[in-house]
């Protein structure tokens, strides 16, 4: 799933290749995938790109005051093309979802692998209008997200760690693949509770959450959106890693599997070298 600094990065490519184009053109692959109605998607056409933001993990192309608002969800993405094909995109079986023309031939098409079809669209006059905009937490980035703030949202919220750091509606934009790095680099358990932890504990998240999406923005940056998938699992240190070894201990990078998803961690570093269980209630192996 694309998170804060791949969202990120596709805002800066969709920006610095829209830059003076008009919409020509916007079909859909998926009648699903779009989540309005008023206004049509129509309302793009002959509107220019004034400009590119993020929001969470949603991405916003404003057009003349008409927004296209998506999010990419688990299997979702952002495919460019220099020079689009002639062929009209027509409802059916194939993974585009949904496609935008520009009037120098290129644009590019929102695509979505597998069969649980979560990549939702929006068109709107106003991006806080699109309802998981709306409930977003503060953007864990921006010069306003002090400490004292997130030790406030810590203090609040008596859950996993885990849980806090991927909430949207506590702080936007991060998933799965970088609260699993974050707490590595914080060095603390991914089900240790966020009310409990000491003022050590809550700076030593603090940097570790900054400092972690900060250097994979900046790692995110200027590459083309085909490259940014591969270029998020390079960077990882422990996510998607399990059995493989952790780049700060040696020791074995270990994985706590849920229904649809899984964690990854080190015990040494994060556990004081006792393996969790692989169940979601997990405590401690005795």
């Amino acid at each position: 799933m694309p998170e804060l600094p791949e969202v990120q990065a596709l805002v800066e490519f969709l920006r610095e290749r829209t830059e003076g184009l008009v919409v020509t053109g916007v079909e859909l692959g998926s009648i699903s995938v779009l989540k309005t109605f008023t206004p049509p998607p129509q309302a793009l056409v002959g509107a220019p790109v004034d400009g590119v933001a993020r929001h969470g993990k949603f991405l916003d192309l404003d057009c003349g005051g008409t927004h296209l608002v998506f999010h990419l969800a688990r299997a979702g993405w952002l495919r460019w093309s220099d020079a689009m094909p002639a062929t009209v995109l027509r409802p059916g079986k194939s993974p585009i979802a949904l496609r935008v023309r520009f009037d120098d031939a290129s644009g590019f098409d929102l695509t979505e692998a597998g069969t649980k079809k979560s990549l939702a669209a929006y068109v709107v006059g106003d991006p806080g209008l699109v309802p998981g905009i709306a409930s977003l937490g503060p953007d864990p980035l921006t010069d306003d997200f002090t400490l004292e703030v997130f030790a406030a949202i810590a203090a609040s919220h008596r859950m996993q760690v885990k849980g806090m750091l991927r909430d949207q509606s506590i702080i936007a934009g991060v998933g799965n693949a970088y609260s699993d790095e974050v707490l590595h680099v914080a060095k603390l358990s991914p089900f240790a509770l966020a009310a409990t932890l000491d003022a050590e504990e809550v700076e030593r998240l603090y940097t570790a959450l900054r400092a972690t999406l900060t250097g994979a923005v900046t790692a995110a940056s200027g590459k083309p959106a085909k490259e940014l998938k591969d270029a998020k699992r390079a960077g990882m240190r422990v996510h998607g890693r399990t059995g493989q070894t952790c780049p700060e201990c040696g020791d074995v990078v270990r994985e706590v599997s849920f229904a649809d998803s899984s964690l990854q961690y080190c015990a040494t570093c994060q556990t004081g070298g006792k393996p969790l269980a692989d169940r979601r209630t997990s405590k401690f192996l005795k």
